[in-house]
């Protein structure tokens, strides 16, 4: 199948999912590019739709992967639906039309020894996107985006993912009932404070941490403040007052994966 017509109806449905409001009502979402495309085939997302630019052709990596994919239809585009398309100033030559995967807090609950990644009110997409991506690198178990953070579906945040948003759960909760749930199943929750009670090297990473992390202009909001177990401190020998959030995550995550002997001590 070929569509050429920007004005085409199912084009402009593909383009409104740029905006939020679309996206929550049809439950929908796009990723751009060659990478993040294949990561969510290969994560056997939901891909409704793989649309690539008709002059371009399929990309070579992509190919190997239509044939596994059930239900999926594959458009020929030209570059002017591609760009109507595109989140970007460069469009990419393909994208994906991919349905929202219903996941719940449940799954990262129930797992033991857990280390997880609760965002307060991160706002910037770039930050939240980031983060996941130090999550997934440093082997945490998953992400949760309380009330106030950016989209994870809005293009930027995915962009930021590189795709780690396909390789572990990303889900968004209601800190105010997830945390109280959490320190039940034994997790402790720890922030990051300029007046830690801690060092984030001195302190104990091992068995089920919460890493709660807000944003860079009012940290954690003070609802989350009163449900912390812990506050630790990252020194810092420099005069740099702070660090911004995915700086300060990627930090604690990655000094949590060495105490926790992963990464190959």
């Amino acid at each position: 199948m070929e569509i050429i017509s920007a004005q085409n109806t199912r084009v402009k449905e593909w383009a409104a999912l740029q905006e939020k409001k679309h996206r929550d009502k049809t439950g929908k979402y796009i990723v751009e590019g060659i990478h993040l495309v294949q990561e969510a085939l290969l994560a056997e997302a939901e891909v409704e739709i793989l649309a690539y630019d008709l002059d371009k052709g399929m990309p070579s990596e992509l190919k190997a992967h239509l044939q596994a994919v059930q239900g999926m239809e594959v458009i020929g585009v030209s570059a002017a639906v591609i760009s109507k398309c595109s989140s970007t100033n460069t469009p990419q030559p393909v994208f994906a039309v991919v349905r929202k995967e219903q996941q719940g807090v449940e799954g990262i609950l129930v797992k033991p020894d857990s280390l997880v990644v609760v965002l307060d009110g991160v706002q910037d997409p770039g930050n939240v996107g980031t983060i996941i991506r130090s999550a997934d690198a440093a082997g945490a178990d998953g992400v949760i985006l309380g009330q106030g953070c950016a989209d994870l579906y809005n293009p930027k945040t995915i962009r930021s993912t590189m795709g780690s948003m396909f390789h572990l759960p990303v889900v968004e909760g209601d800190l105010s009932v997830v945390l109280p749930q959490a320190r039940e199943r034994g997790a402790l929750l720890v922030s990051t404070s300029l007046t830690g009670e801690d060092s984030c090297y001195t302190h104990d990473f091992r068995g089920s941490q919460w890493l709660l992390i807000g944003s860079e202009g009012k940290g954690i909001s003070p609802e989350t403040a009163a449900l912390v177990d812990k506050s630790i401190i990252i020194p810092m020998a420099g005069r740099a007052e702070s660090l911004n959030a995915a700086m300060a995550a990627t930090i604690l995550l990655f000094e949590g994966m060495r105490q926790r002997g992963g990464g190959g001590e």
